[in-house]
């Protein structure tokens, strides 16, 4: 009677499936947790260019950490960067948010504009997700009593009165403000007349316009009418540099003050020769004297083939930042990241970073520009 060989020939076979399914298993327990850290900032509309700039600053941030490797709880960890585009606007930037509480981000680097940050804010508070925001500086957005919202900007609390101290330092005598109805734009005007006030500054004049303006010649006819040594222009560089440019050609002799929303590389571009007669601040160290300035510039190039903005570096720093936490609380748990945020002792590109009990800096650099032959140039840094 002849033997069957089948049995015989699928034993071999089922010995391959069994080690193949073993291989996949333990591919899978081998294989690095995905962690997602969310990115919020307009890459679209007016100001792409500096949104662009912080998403930039958070990936390199995220693909450097990758590539060094990182292990949190004994776990292998891959960082993916969850870049979302809020538009600029405060409607878009709960939607977002939203959005990224539903993606199971373990943090948020973000919103680039206090206008955004400040409604988004509730949801990362309801949510238990630490937000750190790389350019909001309305001193509202850390003053809700939320213990998600942190920054590692200075506030327009400093930057306003920086600003108008220099100013009158320069001679400055008398000001019109007019700034863009928007909570960064009419924030840093209100604190720059406060502080232009009590210096005893003559305000003229306090108008608002719109964050999507592009014509002030009315507004700047009324105010060459009062003959002012300074206009102070509270917004962003996509409508500060039309306003330079149409304050230039009514024969307005007086110097445009803005703070950092306008004082970007790109305003040589939009305002022309006019950029020359603008004097800036901005809510930090200038990248010339940040510590770790100079190697980021040099691995920004590299990676995207063109300069930085501004606010890119501290993009970069509060990703760290927020990795820093994770490795202290040793857990990717949002609420034991957010645990671990107060005691943030960060050696960074941008400097030592410490938070206060509301989430700001507990040292803040307020630093001044001017632009010379359409070069952004630096003029000073002040210490608050």
């Amino acid at each position: 009677m002849e033997r069957s060989t089948v049995g015989m020939r699928c034993k071999p076979l089922i010995t391959v499936a069994l080690a193949a399914a073993s291989f996949a298993a333990a591919s899978t327990a081998m294989a690095d947790q995905v962690v997602k850290i969310g990115s919020v900032e307009p890459t679209t509309g007016g100001i792409s260019h500096l949104g662009k700039d912080n998403e930039n600053g958070a990936r390199l941030a995220v693909e450097e950490i990758n590539a060094k490797g990182l292990t949190i709880g004994g776990k292998k960890i891959t960082l993916q960067l969850d870049a979302q585009d809020d538009a600029a606007d405060p409607r878009q930037a709960t939607q977002v948010a939203q959005k990224l509480v539903d993606d199971k981000v373990v943090a948020v680097i973000g919103h680039l504009n206090s206008g955004t940050s400040i409604p988004a804010s509730k949801i990362y508070s309801d949510a238990g997700i630490v937000q750190i925001s790389p350019s909001a500086t309305n001193p509202t957005y850390t003053q809700q009593g939320f213990k998600t919202t942190y920054r590692v900007v200075a506030t327009d609390a400093q930057q306003g009165p920086a600003l108008a101290s220099y100013a009158q330092a320069k001679g400055v005598k008398s000001v019109a403000v007019i700034d863009d109805s928007t909570a960064y734009g009419q924030g840093l005007a209100n604190e720059f007349e406060k502080k232009a006030k009590a210096l005893g500054l003559k305000v003229l004049s306090h108008d608002a316009t719109n964050d999507k303006a592009v014509d002030f010649r009315a507004i700047l006819t009324k105010v060459k009418g009062e003959n002012p040594d300074a206009i102070m222009y509270g917004g962003m560089d996509a409508t500060g540099g039309p306003l330079a440019k149409q304050a230039k050609q009514l024969g307005l002799r007086a110097k445009i003050l803005s703070g950092d929303g306008v004082c970007t590389d790109s305003l040589a571009e939009l305002a022309g020769p006019a950029a020359d007669n603008v004097l800036c601040s901005q809510a930090g160290a200038a990248l010339e004297k940040m510590p770790g300035g100079a190697d980021f510039l040099a691995k920004y190039q590299k990676r995207f083939n063109q300069g930085i903005k501004f606010d890119a570096p501290f993009a970069y720093d509060a990703v760290y930042i927020a990795v820093d936490a994770m490795k202290r609380a040793n857990s990717t748990d949002p609420a034991k990241i957010l645990a671990a945020m107060p005691s943030t002792k960060y050696e960074g590109v941008i400097g030592t970073t410490t938070f206060d009990s509301k989430g700001d800096l507990t040292h803040g650099i307020i630093s001044i520009y001017g632009y010379k032959s359409g070069k952004k140039t630096f003029l000073d840094q002040v210490k608050m």
